[in-house]
């Protein structure tokens, strides 16, 4: 595993707000900002910023249909099925 592989993990796992927001991505799948605003309690805007670096990192992607802009997981980054894993193992799902 990289430096950098590892600083992700690290990122990811030592949110509170990101962890929600990928279980809510895993239960919903697609879905915009203001649900998973509302699914996670968290402000809009906070949520926004977490979905920025989750793309950056590679784990979620965007998707634009006119003005909504939907997210989701990005099932083809292995790390998003570790994540899962993880998830499931934790929640017991």
């Amino acid at each position: 595993m990289e430096a950098d592989d590892k600083f992700n993990l690290e990122e990811i796992l030592g949110s509170k707000v990101r962890i929600r927001i990928l279980k809510v991505l895993f239960k919903l799948g697609e879905t915009n900002i203001t649900r998973i605003a509302r699914e996670t309690n968290t402000h809009f805007s906070l949520v926004e910023k977490h979905l920025q670096r989750l793309k950056e990192i590679g784990i979620v992607e965007e998707k634009r249909i006119g003005r909504i802009r939907l997210f989701g997981l990005n099932y083809s980054d292995p790390k998003v099925h570790l994540l899962i894993e993880l998830i499931r193992s934790m929640e017991g799902v």
